[in-house]
């Protein structure tokens, strides 16, 4: 899924003088030995000499250091010499070890992975492991890719630092009934895309591993729901509310470990509530607006601390962000630790004053980022950035195009929006999610 170049992964230092050959067998030759090495180009080199050059081989092969499998290089393979005498511990060679080998890849791009993979089966293995995003997670040295739906069943990715799309595409959803025609949600957690989706009896939850670049079926909730508020943060997602698979409107929260797979119950929020939006700020979830039944909407929102494990109500926290009854859930975002929302019906940015409990406007939103109600926008935060991803014409299933502008919130002045990318696509954005690798 990953592209890139290989070129910076080099096995080892070799003269720059060295032929093919001389890479594949370097083990420290003196030079009056590299001297009696055939002609790069036709190979000449006296009978006596070719003897005793196959006497010197066979020595040598015994204490040759193994170069791992390198497309750089064309080394490597199940080849004669190599696996008695190499390190299992190291990953680009037995000179620099494992955990310096380590180190260099976690100043690569994630985007680069791919690449690397391609080098040996201990890189495939550390990459598929997961360690290796775990320890970028602990390092801070994190990436952010934003996953959209624009077309049903289909995802996009972009790298929004690199400005870049990642060229190998998400493979295409199961085609199943319940997210070709339905509503459905989507959470970014370490390196899952969890998908939900509800058929008539039950909830379905599908996961889309970076890790194997494949969907699979992913780990139900306790209380399977739909239509409830989530974020996450680092290997934890928290989601709270929504509809149970009885249509009831429920309180209950449950908190996801990306790396066990597992889901674990949470204390119930203070008020029942569906449509709502969920958020990391603080180190604390907070859960913002909703409805507590299909036509009334609610203006609290509640903070979840997790080292409590206690709920606190917040009033007036969502106050001039809900729309009308059939409108989105609030789009709101955090960067910096500081709360923003994008208010659909008046195309306007705001940012949340924490001391206050209020609102305050601090210019337009992208002009062209038009919805319907809220629908077919997506709000989110992508590092020191928010990210507003939208088409000209919502229709959806309309062809278009869809545009990605950014802004790094300052002190003062109003939003600058730069387009950072655009595509030909489906102009309405079912689904999006930002995944921190």
């Amino acid at each position: 899924m990953r592209e890139g170049d290989s070129s910076c992964m080099v096995s080892r230092a070799l003269p720059s003088s060295y032929d093919r050959e001389s890479m594949r067998a370097y083990a420290g030759e003196e030079e009056e030995d590299r001297a009696e090495e055939p002609h790069p180009i036709n190979g000449v080199l006296s009978k006596k000499k070719k003897t005793t050059k196959k006497k010197e081989k066979k020595e040598k092969k015994k204490k040759m250091v193994v170069v791992v499998d390198s497309p750089l290089y064309g080394c490597g393979g199940e080849g004669e010499g190599e696996g008695e005498h190499e390190d299992p511990d190291s990953l680009i060679s037995p000179v620099i070890g494992r955990d310096l080998s380590i180190n260099c890849l976690l100043h690569l791009s994630c985007s680069d992975y791919g690449a690397v993979a391609s080098l040996n089966r201990s890189f495939r293995s550390l990459l598929q492991s997961g360690e290796l995003y775990r320890l970028r997670r602990r390092s801070g040295a994190v990436e952010h890719w934003v996953f959209f739906s624009c077309n049903v069943l289909e995802w996009d990715a972009f790298d929004p630092f690199r400005r870049r799309w990642i060229s190998a595409a998400v493979p295409k959803m199961p085609p199943l009934e319940c997210f070709m025609f339905c509503d459905k949600e989507s959470l970014a957690v370490a390196t899952d895309l969890l998908v939900f989706g509800k058929d008539m009896t039950s909830c379905i939850v599908l996961r889309y591993s970076i890790l194997t670049n494949s969907w699979s079926k992913g780990v139900a909730m306790h209380s399977p729901r739909c239509l409830f508020g989530s974020a996450s943060s680092g290997a934890t997602a928290v989601v709270a509310g929504g509809i149970d698979t009885g249509g009831r409107i429920v309180s209950s929260a449950e908190m996801y470990n990306s790396d066990r797979q597992c889901w674990e119950v949470l204390p119930s929020m203070n008020r029942a509530r569906k449509m709502c939006s969920g958020v990391f700020m603080d180190g604390k979830f907070y859960v913002i607006g909703g409805m507590r039944s299909h036509t009334e909407h609610l203006t609290c929102g509640e903070e979840y601390d997790l080292e409590r494990r206690a709920w606190r109500l917040v009033p007036g926290m969502a106050a001039g962000l809900t729309g009308a009854t059939t409108g989105a859930p609030p789009l709101v975002a955090v960067v910096g630790n500081e709360l923003y929302a994008a208010d659909y019906a008046s195309n306007e940015l705001r940012r949340y004053d924490k001391g206050r409990n209020a609102w305050a406007t601090l210019g337009r939103l992208p002009e062209r980022s038009v919805s319907m109600n809220g629908w077919g926008l997506a709000f989110k935060a992508c590092g020191d950035r928010l990210i507003v991803i939208g088409g000209r014409g919502v229709s959806a299933g309309a062809g278009g195009v869809i545009e990605l502008n950014s802004w790094v919130p300052t002190a003062g002045g109003p939003p600058e929006w730069e387009v950072i990318a655009s595509r030909q696509s489906g102009s309405f954005v079912y689904n999006c999610a930002v995944m921190v690798c």
